[in-house]
């Protein structure tokens, strides 16, 4: 909303701010990060990915797109501006979330694997390197596409400190794949006002409206950003370092996951998050480890509108072939997350913790199925969105 600024006899507007590129970013990978999750919600149980890095990833391929292939992928990517400036932005942005200053682990592992046979454009490859660091690197998926597979999960397993492995399941790759899209991704971040491990106990979780049981909960009672409002509740905890954190959102109802999935967007989150105060706040929330399978995400991009990327006839990556006659194509998308969820913070942290309050605390009890967002504050980035149907995981 624009400033008004009310003087005798005169009323002042001042303008929107021009988003940058990297705002710009940021809205669009929101976007698809909704629209992607529309396409895998079906499946039931604990879920989680990272929007963002599978979008930065893709962007390494739509910089080598021409034509309808290119047009589809930018729509479906919901990117805003060109290939160039839209890599740009990208590797800006990956850059600083995985700044090792920050007192986070944040790692994102993404490259594009190519048939060795294939002359690659040198342009393209500098253009990507320089803004992901990182380039396009050649295999023998002719010969050898067993040995591939297993190269590429290793250079996944090292960029992710172990966290992910087997990214390319067995027979995913075959002597006809030109071209894998890998991205893996792992994060670990401590609270800025930390659960300590004596307030954590069982507690019920009713999985359904049928199911209860019990698992162990944490427990804090702080200042925190909190909201309550159209049939849920929503709660922000700061990671260390107060760059990233986790948004929470609890329908009120138990049986209340589904509708909270069905009308969740973009728009909706930034109003939810603009809506945020800081009240007292006592928090109860379970633990819990998210390491699900390797998603293939060639069916949903498909139905999302990019089928062309995935048609080796159709397919125009001829800005990543140094010859046009060689015709690339992506064979499958493949990600896989990891997220762990604890008590662990830092003991400067913990001295908060005593405050008094004259009012009396607002409630957040995750003791049924809610939704996670692991969020970049400055950009409004959604590097994580998440279901937790089950933190026992069973």
């Amino acid at each position: 909303m624009p400033l008004l600024c009310l003087l005798p006899s005169i009323l002042l507007a001042a303008p929107q701010p021009a988003l940058d590129d990297t705002a710009r970013l940021a809205r669009g990978s929101n976007a698809f990060a909704f629209d992607l999750y529309r396409q895998l919600k079906a499946e039931p149980g604990n879920r989680v990915f990272s929007p963002a890095s599978i979008s930065t990833a893709l962007a390494m391929a739509w910089g080598g797109a021409k034509g309808e292939t290119a047009a589809q992928m930018k729509q479906v990517l919901r990117f805003e501006g060109s290939p160039e400036v839209v890599m740009r932005a990208s590797g800006r942005l990956a850059a600083t979330l995985q700044d090792p200053s920050r007192p986070i682990v944040f790692r994102i592992a993404n490259r594009l694997f190519a048939e060795k046979t294939f002359s690659l454009d040198a342009a393209y490859l500098e253009a990507t390197r320089a803004a992901f660091g990182g380039a396009l690197e050649p295999v023998d998926f002719k010969g050898s596409p067993e040995a591939a597979r297993i190269l590429i999960n290793g250079w996944v397993e090292r960029k992710t400190e172990k966290r992910i492995r087997d990214l390319l399941p067995p027979n995913s790759l075959n002597s006809a794949t030109r071209l894998v899209l890998a991205n893996a991704i792992y994060f670990l971040g401590g609270w800025k006002k930390p659960f300590t491990k004596e307030a954590t106990g069982p507690a019920p979780f009713s999985a359904s409206a049928a199911l209860k049981k019990d698992v162990p909960t944490m427990h804090v009672q702080s200042s925190f950003r909190f909201a309550q409002k159209d049939g849920l509740k929503a709660l922000a905890l700061p990671y260390e370092g107060g760059s990233l954190s986790m948004l929470v959102v609890l329908p009120d109802r138990v049986d209340g996951l589904a509708a909270l999935e069905d009308s969740l967007t973009a728009p909706v989150l930034d109003g939810l998050v603009k809506s945020l105060e800081s009240p007292q706040v006592m928090v109860a929330l379970p633990k819990f480890e998210l390491g699900p399978p390797t998603l293939a995400l060639g069916d949903a991009l498909r139905r999302m509108g990019m089928p062309l990327a995935f048609d080796p006839e159709r397919a125009d990556f001829t800005r990543i072939a140094k010859d046009p006659r060689d015709r690339l194509f992506i064979a499958e998308a493949y990600h896989k997350a990891f997220v762990k969820v604890d008590e662990k913070g830092t003991e400067a942290a913990a001295a908060s913790a005593g405050n008094m309050w004259d009012s009396a605390p607002a409630e957040f009890k995750a003791d049924h199925p809610f939704l996670f967002l692991i969020r970049d504050e400055a950009s409004g980035l959604v590097l994580f969105l998440g279901r937790v149907a089950d933190p026992s995981g069973e």
